[in-house]
């Protein structure tokens, strides 16, 4: 599973992809964010485009920037995106498919243009979404449980709609976000990380607090402590994929783990 940090210190960004991170993301998304989520104690990047240009210069790794949703604006920040060598753009609140053409018109081929499915509008059209020439689609939980009116960040990952989503989606496809092995909050990462797997995640995103947990750790240490976990999920037989399943469906609603008989 590939993973990649949010992240505009350079030091720290290619120490993080040289120990085993696929790559960084500039988020440049703030048009309307804070309106839609206000009173969520969310996180709200302030990275800009000379970033960009300095995480470019840091790291060979992958680069995406998540640009802001579809508007009159996209044409100016794909342009500047591509001039300052992203690999990819991530195209935010996407809400219907003319907006992801009129992106790829733009884009015209000069880098790979990926998705959030973070609307219902867009879970709704996912297999239509899905047929674009996409680099990759991701779920994001947060705005999606905004624009659901819930309270309920996991909720999409017990109820059907991100099984439905994954099965549609050909290529590469990420939900969630990971940290260290043992942490997480108010999920168990560990049980997340099995969903991941289960679902046959190929991307995921380094969360906030695996910056914060990696707080005097060694990145060359812990990546690869948390790559051979997920590697461990992976051979996991039918049996425990089951257990951790039903364990994490109780950590979401709450509910008793069914004993065996």
């Amino acid at each position: 599973m590939d993973l990649f940090l949010f992240t505009v210190d350079p030091r720290w960004g290619a120490d993080v992809v040289a120990a085993g991170a696929a790559g960084i993301v500039v988020d440049w998304e703030r048009r309307g964010k804070h309106r839609r989520q206000l009173g969520e104690g969310t996180q709200i990047n302030a990275d800009t485009p000379a970033d960009l240009s300095r995480m470019r210069a840091a790291t060979g790794g992958r680069l995406l920037c998540r640009v802001n949703g579809y508007g009159p604006w996209t044409a100016g920040e794909v342009d500047d995106a591509v001039a300052r060598g992203a690999d990819e753009l991530l195209l935010p609140m996407v809400r219907s498919a003319e907006e992801v053409d009129r992106t790829l018109d733009l884009v015209a081929g000069r880098c790979g243009l990926g998705i959030l499915v973070e609307t219902q509008d867009a879970v709704g059209r996912t297999a239509e979404l899905a047929r674009r020439p996409l680099s990759r689609i991701y779920v994001g939980l947060n705005d999606l449980r905004i624009d659901r009116g819930s309270d309920q960040l996991f909720t999409p990952l017990v109820d059907g709609t991100v099984d439905a989503v994954r099965t549609v989606v050909a290529g590469p496809f990420g939900v969630g976000g990971l940290t260290l092995p043992g942490g997480g909050f108010p999920v168990p990462g560990d049980l997340l990380a099995a969903e991941l797997i289960r679902l046959g995640a190929d991307f995921t995103f380094l969360r906030r607090s695996f910056t914060a947990d990696m707080a005097g750790r060694d990145p060359y240490v812990e990546l690869p402590r948390l790559l051979a976990a997920l590697a461990d999920l992976r051979d996991a037989a039918p049996a425990e994929v089951a257990e951790r399943r039903a364990a994490f469906v109780a950590a979401v609603t709450g509910a008793p783990v069914a004993q065996p008989a």
